[in-house]
């Protein structure tokens, strides 16, 4: 007992020496702090709020510095003086080859760490082991920057977030080195890593349920947002040709509970129906589908239907409203054109029938045995019925609505704004296939929760290439 109480005492004592060894560092950081801005706090010249801000602010990195500098050496004594290292490649043991100082950048500034060198000669490898415990990148940048420029850039051009980026952090990060981060963190990034955990998402739904006996719908909703797009140069200083607009496919899930909507994921890429339908089935496979109760919505498109019901199979169904009615409203502009009176009180009137189930044949029949005004109201008449023929068991929207399900695909629509059309759609903007993929990853992730883990698994990867590489 007494060994214990003396070792105890011992670690205290320890303990309470770096503390006090840090505040003597810090007493001295300081020191030099107000130093520096001695001559300003002396002048007779009056100094408004901005310079006294920007005076501290210049001063401050050197504080900074010297707090990270010496944080690190108490924090990690062992690792910053040990002698010998097993090599990463062949397991031997080698011998400190120098003390090499390494600058790197944080959101605290710049900051020189001095670390132990080892060099494998049979290997022709050198690593410094504090570099690992440290965890740091490969770049000057560490990660802490290289999240931040991240965000700035998923809703900045290149350009305007690298300005932006030094006037927040005081930090140079130009728009180059922006656009290698985020090609080298968005390539290797899979639907897999961008949709939440199976885990995640039972718990956002087990916390939207509460006391409640009814299940939350889940609504599944899949579209297309048309992009911008330019074909890949040849070359630096060949200009690539016409552009042209492809559709973002993509989907949404989020629950529906009375008035609260919660979000579980969203996926858009550039890409065609059966690589959006392995995505979807990713997704499905990670929700817990005996705790919801899924909902179908989408428009007349048959590959959505057809990837939607692939991955949840049994769900409900139910055409968007709104596509609908648009369907209904070009009819009756159609159909009667000399009476717009006649034609408002036609669609509300067909539109009530349609939210019925059982009035949806007679709606159709009807439909077929109107007198055409026209040719044009022949054809149309013709694809509206079609439209609805196809879509007959998808109707319905009184019984949607008292079961709390969604009947109109405003979540899809809106998320194709703030993901893709916020983005990729700024005026003047043209990607190349590729670059708009890995933006739309980087927009979900942020918008689904997973940029961290994201980011984790991209530091994870840059780790083992560096140690592929050495090997």
């Amino acid at each position: 007992m007494s060994a214990a109480i003396d070792i105890a005492i011992l670690d205290a004592r320890i303990q309470r020496a770096l503390i006090t060894g840090y505040r003597t560092m810090m007493h001295k950081a300081v020191d030099a702090f107000v130093d520096a801005l001695a001559d300003d706090l002396i002048s007779d010249k009056p100094m408004t709020l901005m310079e006294i801000t920007q005076a501290i602010a210049n001063a401050k990195p050197a504080l900074l510095a010297a707090a990270m500098e010496e944080f690190v050496k108490s924090k990690h004594g062992d690792i910053l003086s040990q002698e010998q290292a097993e090599c990463p490649c062949c397991n031997k043991k080698v011998r400190r080859s120098a003390q090499a100082p390494r600058t790197i950048e944080t959101l605290l500034g710049k900051s020189t760490i001095t670390r132990p060198y080892f060099y494998c000669a049979p290997c022709k490898h050198g690593f410094a082991p504090a570099d690992s415990a440290l965890g740091l990148s490969s770049r000057r940048k560490q990660a802490d920057l290289q999240k931040l420029a991240l965000e700035f850039l998923a809703d900045l051009p290149f350009e305007r977030a690298s300005e932006l980026f030094f006037k927040a952090s005081g930090i140079s990060f130009s728009d180059h080195q922006m656009h290698d981060l985020f090609a080298k963190f968005s390539e290797d990034a899979t639907v897999e890593d961008v949709i939440p955990g199976a885990e995640e998402i039972e718990r956002r739904i087990d916390e939207l349920k509460g006391s409640k006996k009814r299940r939350p719908v889940l609504v599944v909703a899949t579209d297309g947002a048309h992009t911008p797009t330019r074909p890949q140069g040849k070359g630096r200083s060949e200009k690539w040709g016409p552009g042209e607009y492809k559709e973002a496919k993509g989907f949404r899930l989020y629950l529906l509970d009375d008035d609260r909507i919660v979000h579980i994921a969203s996926w858009h890429q550039v890409c065609n129906a059966e690589e959006l339908s392995r995505a979807l089935k990713v997704a499905a496979s990670r929700i817990p589908q005996q705790k919801v109760r899924p909902c179908l919505v989408g428009d007349g498109a048959p590959w959505l239907w057809n990837a939607m019901q692939q991955a949840f199979p049994g769900a409900r169904e139910v055409l968007d409203y709104y596509h609908c009615s648009e369907h209904i409203y070009t009819l009756a502009q159609a159909q009667y054109a000399d009476d717009p009176q006649k034609a408002f009180l036609w669609v509300e009137a067909t539109m009530a029938r349609l939210s019925h189930k059982d009035e949806v044949g007679k709606v159709i029949g009807g439909m077929k045995r109107m007198q055409p005004a026209n040719d044009a109201a022949r054809e149309c008449i013709r694809k509206t019925a079609n439209y609805l023929s196809a879509n007959k068991a998808r109707f319905n929207y009184h019984g949607a609505r008292r079961g709390g399900y969604a009947i109109g695909s405003g979540g899809i629509e809106s998320a194709n704004k703030f993901i893709c059309h916020v983005r990729i759609k700024r005026s003047g903007a043209w990607w190349l296939v590729s670059n708009c993929n890995n933006m739309l990853k980087l927009r979900c992730a942020l918008v689904n929760g997973t940029f961290e883990e994201l980011f984790d698994n991209h530091a994870t990867r840059e780790k083992a290439k560096r140690l592929s590489r050495n090997a």
